[in-house]
């Protein structure tokens, strides 16, 4: 009998595999990290050749740790980061993977926002461009390399491209497409004018065959089959935008929740039944045929800490302890002080300026690694606050919210989210939120549940509560607002400091 689903989260960083049972229970993970290439600032990009040899490793590797017989596997979904591009060439075959860090196309945003392109875009879409954006991207390669748009003969987002190799099949769905302004999102479809807003009238041909994301896009090839120890003829669902995917492994499936990632990008999202929220937000995104994802979201989140690990404290922990969890405990230790330095996650520019830079502020010399540390974890959650903000200003109301992604596994973390947002979080018992998310999907798909509410109350549990600190109101209301003002002051600083790059950068050509 078929008692298993096979969920893949191909994310910026990590692709993984996860097998579940149909009551959410992990059977067993695999994982890679791959690497990513920055030939020049703003630019951030993956070979897909790496992307696909990753894929079919972890599906092997989680096959084998499993132990169970590929044929019980009933079916499989993938999510994977929105955004960003992934291209096969004319002849179907992989051909440039830039990711959703990617800021080159700064400056094209910034002339179509004087030409007010996005006035055109956000009322078909619900999205203005943005630099990392999929269709700001190709626009930005159709002016700037043609020699390289030339050759693209399909646009993907991260998780279609996986499920192109597993399947063949050239398709993608809703929720990866609205969210990355490709659709009309009323209607549910691409559209030409949308496209000609952004110059693209000519690119119709390069998008993909567009299904629900519960719809079976294709079935396993023999030849994967052979490479992955998956049973050929498997279904493969389309499956889900990851951030989509996370709220949905998290138990955030019913009209009014709330879901926040602190991924490689922060997330902020609650669902409604659209497609208008009521005031502007950054991106809406179907979430599934009938309701919406509104959200606000930047690359300002978890990748800070990341960062930070990678170049500063990794080996400076005790064996048997990740960096991450000696650099929390490090954070653990400070008690909050209104002299604390303050902290901006813009490592790979902010929403509202791709010229951003991340940097610490008012650091003395009595402060420690754990202030610093501390200082970034709040900073984060700035970030996530600021949006949040936004959120509500649009009409978005809630009173709890489920908190997911990497910065979820910190004991810390959720509580600092819980203090400067001021609202109750939860965590969910999974780690695997976006690889649950996609096998929920995967078990709708061959109906396996009615729907995804059913999916998620037979797969999710919930593992962990925080409350917000009422003491620490005050307090972080003081440090959010003189983070804001830094920020406000910083950026005509981060836009010299961009130009004089692109300067070097020319003079080097």
């Amino acid at each position: 009998m078929e008692e298993y689903l096979l969920g893949l989260d191909a994310g910026n960083t990590v692709i993984k595999a996860v097998i579940f049972d149909r009551t959410g229970r992990e059977v067993a993970y695999a994982g890679e990290e791959g690497h990513s290439r920055m030939p020049c600032p703003g630019h951030v990009e993956r070979d897909l050749g790496e992307l696909w040899a990753n894929a079919k490793r972890v599906i092997r590797t989680c096959l084998d740790r499993a132990g169970i017989a590929a044929a019980d596997i009933a079916a499989i979904g993938c999510a994977g980061h929105g955004n960003g591009l992934y291209a096969l060439d004319r002849n179907g075959e992989p051909f440039l993977g830039i990711q959703s860090l990617d800021t080159r196309a700064t400056g094209l945003v910034e002339e179509w926002a004087a030409e007010a392109v996005g006035d055109r875009t956000y009322p078909i879409a619900r999205q203005r461009p943005w630099p990392s954006q999929t269709p700001t991207l190709l626009a930005w390669l159709k002016r700037h390399r043609p020699e390289i748009f030339q050759r693209i003969g399909t646009v993907f987002c991260s998780k279609d491209f996986v499920v192109n190799r597993l399947t063949g099949e050239r398709v993608s769905e809703m929720s990866d497409m609205s969210g990355a302004g490709l659709l009309d999102l009323a209607a549910r479809r691409y559209d030409r004018t949308l496209m000609e807003a952004y110059g693209l009238g000519d690119c119709m041909d390069l998008l993909p065959r567009l299904i629900e994301s519960a719809d079976i896009a294709g079935k396993v090839t023999e030849e994967v089959a052979a490479e992955t120890g998956l049973a050929a003829g498997t279904p493969v669902v389309a499956g889900l935008f990851d951030v989509v995917a996370s709220a949905l492994g998290s138990g955030v499936s019913r009209t009014g929740s709330a879901s926040i990632i602190a991924g490689t990008w922060s997330i902020n999202q609650v669902i409604f039944d659209g497609p208008d929220l009521g005031g502007p937000v950054f991106m809406s995104s179907t979430f599934d045929r009938a309701r919406y994802m509104a959200m606000e979201n930047s690359a300002t989140s978890a990748a800070n800490l990341e960062w930070l690990v990678r170049e500063f404290f990794d080996g400076e922990h005790a064996e048997g302890i990740s960096p991450f969890d000696a650099c929390c405990a490090l954070a653990a230790e400070i008690q909050p002080a209104a002299d604390d330095p303050l902290y901006h996650p813009y490592l790979y520019g902010a929403q509202q300026d791709g010229h951003a830079r991340a940097g610490f502020y008012g650091i003395a010399g009595w402060h420690t690694k754990g202030h610093l540390i501390r200082a970034l974890l709040e900073g984060v959650a700035f970030g996530h606050r600021r949006h949040v903000e936004t959120l509500r200003g649009a009409g978005a109301t809630f009173d709890q919210a489920v908190l997911s992604g990497g910065g979820s596994r910190s004991r810390l973390w959720p509580q600092i989210f819980a203090d400067v947002l001021g609202v109750p979080i939860s965590v969910a018992k999974s780690k695997e939120t976006g690889a649950l998310g996609a096998a929920i999907a995967a078990g709708t798909g061959v109906g396996l549940f009615a729907d995804f509410t059913e999916g998620a109350d037979a797969m999710v549990r919930i593992d962990r509560h925080y409350r917000p600190n009422a003491a620490l109101a005050a307090h972080y209301d003081r440090r959010y607002a003189l983070y804001s003002d830094i920020a406000e002051a910083m950026a005509p600083l981060w836009r010299r400091l961009s130009a004089a790059e692109s300067t070097a950068t020319g003079a080097a050509a």
